[in-house]
This record gives structure tokens, sequence and C-alpha cells, in this order.
């Protein structure tokens, strides 16, 4: 029997979601050595990750906001509106790695945090499509009065929202972070900054997720594919505006922590597109898969490869 009905594939391999669970744990534990080599600031900043990630999933689940997980080993909440201790693993890893591979350039506080959540996009638009296949989480089409879209609806299944709310979840906490950094004066204060930077997060995230898109649809008629593209090119923007700022960056530090989540995240659901039977379904969906891996190994190649230290200089525009 079908898992859901408007679904056409079976349940995933019985070892899938469990070297999924400790695949992720694995990775939070390689994140949190480093981070305990590096210091309290490092520290607090992925455990805040941690912290962020399992909170807005807990709520989005428990609010009915469209989608339910599948089960894994260690859950919280209540079933069917309990979430996957993991998810939150892969949240936290996800923001501590992207800002790793962020901090090599020196960038300016909007394109840095601009920069951290693009790389997270690069992975979901790697996970997200595959994941939801295997039934690790599902949206609800049929609640939403689709239910002959569960694969062909807005980005083959998955909603644009979805990429819109990865796309500010990792740029708030990342710019508010960021900003409190800059009056970090104790150790105390660098423990209690990731939580302050969650609290203020979720209000900008509950502002631009609720009340504004509610308000733009309803004057303008403005779709979430829409909010997605301006979205995008806002940060794009700020990147480039970011890139063209003076700077002068001597360090190259790209640790196992920087990158291997990026290449286990890639690798893995790229190999389980192929292994879960769903490349044959869409070419186009496969060939995006491909070229987004493809994508993120470009990004990140070349500071795994760079041996000497990176010195970048950019006049003032």
């Amino acid at each position: 029997m079908l898992p859901f009905a408007n679904m056409p594939y079976g349940n995933a391999p019985g070892y899938c979601f469990p070297v999924t669970e400790l695949c992720l744990y694995a990775l939070l534990l390689i994140c949190g050595l480093h981070a305990f080599k590096k210091g309290t600031g490092h520290v607090s900043w992925l455990l805040g990750g941690l912290g962020f990630g399992l909170l807005l999933e807990y709520v989005n689940v428990a609010t009915n906001s469209g989608y339910v997980y599948g089960h894994f080993w260690l859950m919280l909440g209540t079933p069917p509106r309990d979430i996957p201790i993991c998810i939150g693993c892969g949240w936290a890893v996800i923001i501590y790695s992207s800002r790793l591979f962020t901090d090599n350039f020196s960038l300016p506080l909007w394109a840095a945090a601009a920069l951290d959540s693009l790389l997270a996009l690069n992975i979901d638009m790697s996970m997200d499509v595959v994941a939801y296949r295997l039934h690790m989480w599902h949206w609800d089409w049929i609640g939403r009065g689709y239910p002959t879209e569960a694969l062909t609806g807005q980005w083959f299944g998955v909603p644009y929202a979805n990429f819109y709310g990865w796309l500010l979840v990792v740029f708030f906490y990342s710019l508010f972070g960021r900003l409190l950094e800059k009056v970090s004066i104790t150790r105390i204060w660098k423990a209690i900054l990731p939580l302050l930077s969650i609290l203020i997060s979720q209000v900008a995230l509950w502002i631009f997720l609720f009340p504004l898109p509610n308000v733009l649809k309803q004057l303008f008629g403005i779709s979430s594919m829409q909010r997605l593209v301006v979205l995008l090119i806002i940060l794009i923007s700020l990147v480039i505006i970011g890139f063209n700022k003076k700077r002068t960056v001597t360090t190259h530090y790209f640790p196992l922590a920087a990158w291997i989540v990026p290449a286990w995240f890639h690798v893995y659901f790229l190999g389980w597109l192929f292994l879960g039977g769903f490349a044959g379904e869409n070419t186009w969906m496969t060939a995006f898969s491909i070229f987004n891996v493809a994508l993120g190994f470009i990004v990140h190649t070349p500071m795994l490869l760079k041996k000497a230290p990176i010195t970048i200089l950019a006049d003032t525009r």
C-alpha cells in the first residue's frame, strides 16, 4: 500500500531513514568538535542554529503549515505533529558550514548573510525534491486543493514557499547573529547571542512568511514564485555589491566542517535520485539536480584545493 494516495512511490528502503539520521548526527559531531576547538562563539553559533531549526520546524508542523514528517528514530512532539531531531541537526550544520565558507571573504554584513542563504539554498535544492519522494517529509497538495500535483506542482512537487522560507531562515539568523556580534564584549554575551538572534529572527520570519505575503497577494496578486524570484534577485545583488567593496583577505580557512556538509548533502541525495528510481520521472528535474550538484562543487572545490593564503583587493565603487 502506498503511503500517500497521490504519490506513486512506496516507502523508502528500511535502511534509508536510519542511515540518513546517523549521517546527520555525525555531521553535527564533526561541526561540534570544530566549534569546540574554536571557542565559545562558534559553539553558541552552532547550538543556536540547532535550536532555531528545531523551533521553527516544530512551530510549522504544530500549526499545520502544510507538511508532515516521516518517522525517524528520535522525534520531538506528538504524532502526527512531531519532527525528527535530525532535521534540526541538518539546519545547524548547514548554517554553520555556510558561514565557515563565507567568512573567508570579509564581506559586508548584509552580503555575508545573503551568501550564507544562497549556499544553504544550493544544498536544499539538491535535497528537497529527493527527500520528498523518499517520504522523509510530505507536502499536503490534496489539502491545498491540487491532488494531481504531488509531483508536478510548482518545483517538481516542492512548493516555492519552501525555498522562500529557507532563504529567509538562514538570512535572518546570519544577519542578526553577525550584527549582535559587533557589540560582543564578554564570553557570557557570546553564549547568549544566538538566543537573542533566534528571538529577533523568529519575529522577522513571521512577518515575512505570513502578514507580508498575504498583503502582497491581496493587493498586488504577487504569487509565491514571484516572491521567491524577487528575493533571489535581492540576495544575489547584495552578494555582488559586497564583492565589489574594498576588502583585503589574508587568511584561507576551509576545514573539514566547511566542506563535508555540502559534499554529503549533494552526493547523498543525488545518489538517492537514481537509487530511488526517481531520475526517470522527469528529464528536467534530473538535469537540474545534476546541475545544482555540479554548481555546489564548482563553488566549494577551489577553496578545498587552495593551499596558500588568499589575498583579494578591490576598489570601492
